[in-house]
């Protein structure tokens, strides 16, 4: 299929709700691009697309997906796109179980410098985690799924509505948990869960149910990544609890994240494990070991869960809901496009409700917790080396 009398339709990369991508051609440049084409037809999902790639083309950066072109085609809108050779942090995590510390930090830190670009251009992106970050052949990161992006000096999003939050609970800020509208610090916390989820195996908060784990991300604090994996090195675990910090002014910037992440004389534990070659693709699964059981809420521990404070109670505006059956606008989940990739969570809505309407059980019980992607998912036909340059929404 010849698209705008320009690209050539050549492989269907995933399906989502909103849509599908295409490994493609570009006939007048002459080169791969990745094709986002939008199905759905609500004014929402054509207004969150046309952001989308506004969003995106307004960024330059090595570690952000570009995006080439964007126009109508027989009233169906489209998006040509970067086209990476590569898969998502998702697979590599379901491939590989954890990353070597050096590795994980390496990729932390293309993250962190993606977003650091990012936020200078008032944009964020509101929705990281190990979906939509694609990694290359060589190994390098580059972000995905401005979907759901936002400017920083957009005060009203008409995208949004009122009490509603769009984001993933295993990566989602305690600001944003409360109902506060993102900010870059937002995205800085979210990339703290995504490398403590690569260094680790788990994201820092686990439950049977989407508020338990709001609830840790608002009141609880992590266990030290150290603790799980001993072979992590102090400063890196250190650090990653510095990320993780509840209060949004407590947390590093993108770009004093992405400076220390890159800098082995701030890691020399780092520095002695970091390799010059390029790691290859995961080839394999490797099942991660099963994550230590999360004690209640009841119970008391120096690094574990504890119930709401009456003082604390009385400072939380609302605690948030998350409908998981109800997806906003979720499109295509990049770590679904390729091989053997694991069903993703997708942005769901979240709606406020009175802390005292919490149940007590809200919080994790000790049964094994729900793998990645125990939020609403997509169906998605996974093809070969995907290069989907993009995301869904």
């Amino acid at each position: 299929m010849l698209l705008a009398d320009r690209y050539q339709l050549d492989e269907l990369l995933g399906r989502g709700a909103m849509g599908e991508v295409w490994r493609a051609t570009d006939q007048v440049l002459g080169r791969p691009v990745a094709v986002k084409l939008l199905r759905a037809d609500e004014a929402t999902d054509i207004e969150r697309f046309r952001l989308e790639a506004q969003t995106a083309a307004r960024l330059n950066h090595p570690n952000v997906v570009g995006v080439y072109d964007f126009g109508s085609h027989h009233g169906r809108l489209y998006l040509a796109m970067e086209l990476v050779d590569g898969w998502s942090v998702a697979q590599e995590r379901s491939m590989r179980g954890t990353l070597a510390p050096h590795e994980a930090a390496a990729v932390a830190g293309q993250v962190a410098a993606g977003l650091s670009a990012a936020h200078r251009q008032g944009v964020i992106h509101r929705d990281i985690k190990p979906a939509n970050v694609m990694i290359s052949t060589d190994r390098t990161v580059k972000i995905t799924d401005f979907g759901i992006a936002r400017f920083a000096d957009d005060a009203a999003s008409t995208l949004t509505a009122t009490g509603k939050i769009i984001g993933t609970a295993d990566y989602l800020a305690p600001e944003r948990a409360l109902g506060h509208p993102a900010q870059p610090a937002s995205d800085v916390y979210s990339l703290g869960c995504v490398l403590y989820e690569l260094l680790t195996g788990r994201p820092p908060f686990q439950g049977t149910t989407s508020i338990a784990v709001v609830q840790q991300h608002v009141d609880a604090a992590p266990l030290p990544p150290a603790q799980l994996r001993p072979e992590i090195p102090q400063p890196l675990s250190d650090y990653l609890l510095h990320l993780l910090a509840k209060d949004p002014p407590h947390r590093p910037s993108a770009e004093q994240a992405a400076n220390w992440l890159h800098a082995p004389q701030q890691t020399p534990a780092l520095a002695e494990s970091r390799s010059t070659a390029p790691m290859p693709a995961p080839v394999a699964p490797a099942p991660a070991p099963p994550p230590p059981a999360v004690p209640r809420a009841a119970h008391s521990h120096p690094h574990g869960h504890r119930r709401l404070t009456p003082k604390a109670a009385l400072g939380i505006a609302a605690v948030v809901l998350f409908a998981s059956a109800a997806a906003i606008g979720a499109s295509l989940n990049s770590g679904n496009d390729g091989p053997s990739a694991p069903t993703s969570p997708t942005p769901t809505t979240v709606t406020s409700v009175p802390v005292s309407e919490l149940p007590a059980t809200a919080a994790p019980s000790t049964t094994a917790p729900p793998t990645e992607g125990h939020e609403d998912s997509e169906d998605h036909d996974g093809k070969g080396k995907h290069g989907k340059g993009k995301g869904s929404d």
